[in-house]
């Protein structure tokens, strides 16, 4: 058992840190429980937005500033163990974007990866590095790092969707850079829908260049296709304990992640679905698009219904009720930390 210093080496120790201090040194041995703690510890806490509360919000953020004024009309989700650092999770950041019948949010460029999961109206574009595809419910959309961007809105009501990056960590590593177009909008270049004919048949031209090198060249994944394939796998087997029927989105250049540094994931739970507890190292946020039920976080619980936002932190358990049948969007930093070896996960 460590016993208290005497206070002879008490004030010997003070005495060294004020002195080691003027050369910015500091002690280890102060810190080092704190530095590295027996299992994760973060400040990132339970957390859920129900959408219906907070749309209101996002309509009137429509009133009072234009896409083009805001460049990108977005409120930010904060945790509200982090509050005023624009992120939902240590790594990740996630909002909800506006865009109105008429708008344009101008291109742009930026290291940052992004992805737009739709959450409400259809008839919205964006366009990536020429190519325009159309936003509808349910759909996950990447935009690559480093590629032209722009939002427009040709249709006739506004569209909200969620944003995810992964500001945190390239902020981690000082990368950050942004460029603005020179003009509103972008140059379309391709037809809509090329790159899913190019890569989303299972096939792949015969030398491929991935053009947005780690990132997926399919950039749209819409919803129909996800929920009949989650449709499907429910009729051919059982589903898995702690996530239903769980799938991730690829890359099918390499079968890896879609997104080099965020997972991207979709999951049917069954009604009457009650999961195992389940916890891992990547904090994960969550977007209900079908149904509603419980998810129990730590020692918290929270009833959710569609279009509602939650997040999961790292390394607390959680479990589901499905009070009928499921579908959840969900995103993490896994795959960067499959990248550093970081990656842990249990189960029950």
């Amino acid at each position: 058992m460590q016993t208290a210093a005497q206070p002879a080496v008490q004030d010997a120790r003070a005495d060294l840190y004020r002195r080691m201090d003027r050369d910015n040194l500091t002690p280890l041995w102060e810190v080092l429980h704190n530095l590295v703690p027996p299992q994760p510890a973060t400040p990132c806490v339970p957390a859920l937005w129900k959408y219906d509360a907070i749309r209101p919000y996002v309509m009137e953020a429509g009133k009072v500033i234009t896409a083009r004024e805001a460049v990108r009309r977005v409120l930010i989700l904060e945790n509200p163990g982090m509050r005023g650092q624009s992120c939902l999770t240590r790594s990740l950041y996630c909002g909800l974007q506006l865009i109105l019948p008429g708008e344009i949010a101008p291109s742009h460029r930026h290291t940052q990866s992004a992805l737009r999961f739709i959450v409400e109206g259809s008839g919205a574009y964006t366009a990536v590095d020429g190519e325009r595809t159309t936003m509808h419910p349910g759909d996950f959309i990447i935009t690559p790092p480093w590629t032209w961007h722009d939002h427009g809105n040709p249709g006739g009501e506004p569209v909200v969707w969620m944003d995810g990056l992964d500001i945190q960590i390239v902020q981690l590593f000082d990368a950050g850079f942004m460029e603005t177009y020179p003009e509103e909008v972008q140059p379309v270049a391709r037809p809509e829908g090329d790159s899913y004919n190019r890569f989303g048949h299972n096939l792949a031209p015969l030398e491929p260049v991935a053009p947005f090198a780690r990132t997926s060249p399919i950039f749209s994944y819409p919803y129909e296709r996800s929920r009949e394939t989650l449709e499907t796998l429910s009729k051919s087997e059982d589903p898995d304990a702690c996530h239903g029927w769980k799938m991730r989105f690829v890359n099918p250049l390499t079968g890896g992640f879609a997104m080099p540094t965020i997972g991207s994931f979709v999951q049917l739970l069954p009604r009457g679905f009650a999961s195992q507890p389940y916890r891992s190292t990547d904090a994960t946020v969550y977007s209900v698009v079908e149904g509603a039920g419980t998810v129990r976080i730590g020692a918290q619980s929270f009833a959710f219904g569609p279009r509602d936002i939650f997040v999961v932190p790292s390394w607390q358990a959680a479990s589901f009720e499905a009070h009928g049948e499921c579908v959840l969007f969900s995103y993490s930093d896994r795959p960067a930390q499959l990248a550093l070896g970081l990656w842990r996960e249990r189960r029950g």
